[in-house]
């Protein structure tokens, strides 16, 4: 009984926004169709469709543009957000000294900066990339570092009692009861990425082999070649999409035979 709620719930949890969504290309394709749309208006889902298909090798290598300033970000942005953690939690003057400038970082637009990284690094694929690194790397340095500051304080007692080190208590005890934290901020940072690369992109306006989908997008607009725009927003979204669901996938694997957080409940 309980594997039939189990897998019923799975299906809906699919069927549902499926659904919702066809609905949704359903009720678009009507009203271009019935006001009969221009396509440099208002493309409809078939004419986005078709722009996909027919122009997919420009699109496709905008694509890599992008993952590849988004995931280079990405991997950056949690490597230092991990390390800058860890030394928050070892003081708690580091912390309250610092911290604000990672606060800083995050309040500050990437619009306003982006112009200055971009005229101060030669290389474009790496100013692009620092400006989406300054967008993802917050949520990271926030979850962890509250993670690693939210321990059971009768463990801790515990671990105090035993005379164990900080290093012990670090990975022993800090870490483990971290990481839900630590993949809730993976979940934010991985689309924050993404929407930092796409930010980067529209300000840089690099064109030629170097284009990425936002450029490909800024393009279209200024040809008027809407349903491409369309196209590449619908693979921006995609992307993301995919980005989520694999951190959530990476966060089952990590905590589902061991966290209350992911562990499922029997009905």
């Amino acid at each position: 009984m309980s594997r039939y709620l189990i897998h019923n719930e799975r299906f809906v949890q699919i069927a549902a926004p499926l659904a919702v969504g066809l609905l949704f290309l359903f009720l678009w394709e009507a009203v271009v169709w019935v006001n009969d749309m221009p396509h440099y208006i208002l493309p409809g889902p078939t004419d986005v469709v078709k722009a996909l298909v027919n122009d997919f090798p420009v699109l496709f290598r905008g694509l890599l543009m992008t993952l590849k300033v988004t995931l280079l970000a990405f991997l950056i942005a949690v490597v230092l957000g991990v390390a800058t953690s860890l030394l928050f939690v070892q003081s708690k003057w580091i912390e309250v000294s610092l911290f604000p400038y990672a606060v800083l970082m995050q309040v500050t637009p990437v619009v306003a900066i982006a112009p200055l990284i971009i005229i101060w690094v030669d290389d474009t694929t790496w100013a692009l990339t620092i400006c989406a690194v300054i967008i993802a790397i917050f949520p990271i340095i926030s979850n962890t570092t509250l993670g690693l500051r939210s321990v059971d304080p009768n463990l801790l007692s515990m671990f105090q009692m035993y005379r164990t080190s900080r290093w012990q208590q670090l990975i022993r005890l800090r870490i483990p009861s971290a990481m839900p934290y630590f993949f809730g901020g993976l979940r934010i940072s991985s689309g924050l990425a993404l929407i930092g690369a796409v930010v980067a992109e529209f300000v840089a306006g690099t064109g030629g082999t170097r284009a990425g989908l936002a450029y490909l997008i800024l393009q279209s607009g200024y040809n008027l070649q809407i349903p491409r725009m369309f196209a590449a927003l619908l693979l921006i979204t995609l992307t993301g999409i995919a980005l989520f669901a694999l951190m959530v996938w990476l966060s089952d694997r990590v905590l589902r035979n061991w966290h209350e957080s992911a562990l499922k409940v029997e009905h």
